[in-house]
């Protein structure tokens, strides 16, 4: 905030400074997601780690997410622009080589096929009206 005479103290606001380190190359284009994180403090970290190295992001609560009585829960979707995406995912891709999805990825042990899940809706669906047959004849 600069002082009521119109001089500078030399102090930088957070906007300013945080501006300074964003890579002016790295801003153009349509924003894109590369992550996805579990609430709003995870996102602020993925952001911070982004601005750290120059990549401008934008934080977006995820879809059927955007309630405000949440606050901080909830996921949110980590954007930047398309000419940073790339460089982005780069810098988020440790997390997937120590063993732990990527930020916005599935966990591929989370992820169940359409066809087994089918099979086991279709199987308790059959038990349940075996269970429903056999009550009634029992009823009679």
């Amino acid at each position: 905030m600069a002082p009521a005479g119109g001089g500078s103290t030399g102090r930088v606001s957070d906007r300013h400074e945080r501006a300074l380190k964003v890579s002016p190359p790295l801003t153009a284009g349509e924003l894109t997601r590369v992550a996805r994180a579990a609430n709003g403090a995870e996102a602020e970290l993925i952001q911070a780690l982004l601005l750290e190295r120059g990549v401008p992001s934008l934080l977006r609560r995820s879809a059927g997410f955007d309630v405000p009585d949440f606050l901080a829960a909830g996921p949110r979707d980590v954007l930047v622009p398309a000419a940073a995406a790339d460089r982005a995912r780069e810098l988020l891709a440790p997390a997937a080589e120590a063993g732990q999805p990527a930020p916005g990825r599935p966990s591929t042990e989370a992820v169940v096929s359409p066809g087994r899940l089918l099979a086991g809706l279709l199987a308790a669906l059959a038990l349940g009206l075996l269970v429903v047959w056999i009550v009634t004849l029992a009823v009679r």
